[in-house]
């Protein structure tokens, strides 16, 4: 028979070993919820890089400092790579087209250091060959292993942006018709019936002096001529925006070099005729740019005629072109009366008011900057102009 003392010892030790069972089913329970939640975890992760590695868009995840993670295939084919652990460790930077840089650092800045979820925006990125596209970059903060990742989808919008461009050349061309038969093609029609008035009154006045009345006809037929030739070159301008697409417009290497050496014949007549020095700075070795050479002519014609109408008796006008960063610098500078720093954001415009006449009271359909832009827009290059009052004038053309 047990004492009070061993059955008091036999309870005690029922209630340990049951409170060590209710642990040991505890500890399998929480093991049990860790297993779970390391599948439904590893089953996320293979959900994640499922959906990742086979989205028809291009997805990488980036870090604070731009580096790429981790990238799928579709971005890989993107940029031209052969696989995504091309792009691993690299910094976006090294694709970012050279004129749009400005983009992925004010990312950067939206995301990170303003905390933004998300940021979207479109930008222009270089492949590894060289050439470029555009492209539409939405990319989420979100939370990993205590920092801060981005997750990153990029489109390629080329084909977008081609078609909003064309409709707005499309749109241009219109705008520019309108404008150009309600306002500025009236006024050398006006000037044409006007003087037709005059010489039908000087044939009607058949009593005056048959010279007299030559010579005065002769100067009004001048000044006939001269307001043909200003509607027709509005009507040739006009029609050359409208004609303008970037579909059509096929390019190909271009020696620059040579190319140059052949536009500037006739503008040299008219240096001459002027008592200008037309000069060409080119390099030794040969500068290739692919471009189409018959659209290309009618920028390098506009900027060389806008230097000659700008610069005086006895000034320089210098064509000249040069390989810079991986592209083609191409400057007209000339040693011209330059630009009132007041008309130099318009100057671009179509029918700015910053268009003036020249030197000699040559006339300006306000068009020719304009058309300039558009076709180095078409060439995916970059135009832009520094001058000062007084000290002449320098449009730079840079082409990648």
């Amino acid at each position: 028979m047990q004492t009070p003392t061993e059955r008091l010892s036999l309870e005690e030790q029922n209630k340990a070993l049951r409170e060590e069972i209710q642990q040991l089913r505890a500890g399998r329970a929480e093991a049990q919820l860790q297993q779970d939640n390391s599948d439904a975890h590893q089953q996320r992760q293979v959900r994640f890089r499922t959906v990742f590695e086979n989205s028809p868009f291009g997805q990488k995840i980036i870090t604070p400092d731009l580096t790429i993670r981790q990238a799928n295939q579709a971005v890989a084919k993107m940029l031209g790579c052969s696989c995504p652990q091309d792009l691993v460790g690299r910094q976006i930077m090294e694709f970012a087209h050279p004129d749009y840089q400005d983009d992925w650092r004010f990312l950067q800045e939206r995301l990170w250091a303003h905390k933004l979820p998300h940021f979207s925006l479109e930008t222009c990125l270089v492949r590894c060959d060289g050439s470029s596209f555009w492209c539409q970059v939405t990319s989420i903060r979100f939370p990993d292993a205590g920092e801060e990742l981005g997750y990153t989808l990029l489109e390629d919008i080329s084909e977008r942006k081609a078609l909003e461009l064309s409709l707005k050349r499309l749109y241009d061309a219109q705008e520019t018709i309108l404008h150009l038969v309600t306002h500025d093609l009236k006024t050398p029609i006006a000037h044409i019936q006007l003087l037709a008035d005059l010489l039908q009154r000087q044939v009607d006045a058949a009593e005056q002096p048959a010279t007299g009345n030559t010579a005065e006809a002769q100067r009004y037929l001048d000044l006939i001529r001269q307001a043909c030739a200003e509607a027709n070159k509005l009507l040739r301008d006009v029609l050359f925006v409208g004609s303008l697409d970037a579909t059509r417009l096929k390019k190909q290497p271009t020696n620059l070099n040579k190319f140059l050496e052949e536009r500037l014949p006739a503008h040299r007549l008219v240096a001459d005729d002027k008592g200008i020095t037309l000069a060409l700075d080119v390099p030794t070795k040969t500068v290739q740019a692919n471009l189409n050479a018959d659209t290309f002519s009618r920028a390098v014609d506009n900027l060389v005629s806008n230097a000659l109408k700008f610069t005086p008796a006895g000034g320089r006008v210098t064509v000249a072109v040069q390989e810079q960063d991986g592209g083609v610098l191409l400057t007209v500078r000339d040693t011209g009366i330059g630009i009132p720093e007041a008309l130099q954001a318009h100057l671009f415009e179509k029918f700015s008011a910053s268009a003036r006449p020249g030197v000699a009271g040559e006339p300006s359909t306000g068009l020719g900057l304009f058309i300039t832009k558009q076709i180095v827009q078409l060439h995916h290059g970059k135009l832009w102009v520094e001058s000062q009052e007084g000290a002449g004038t320098c449009f730079f053309v840079k082409l990648h």
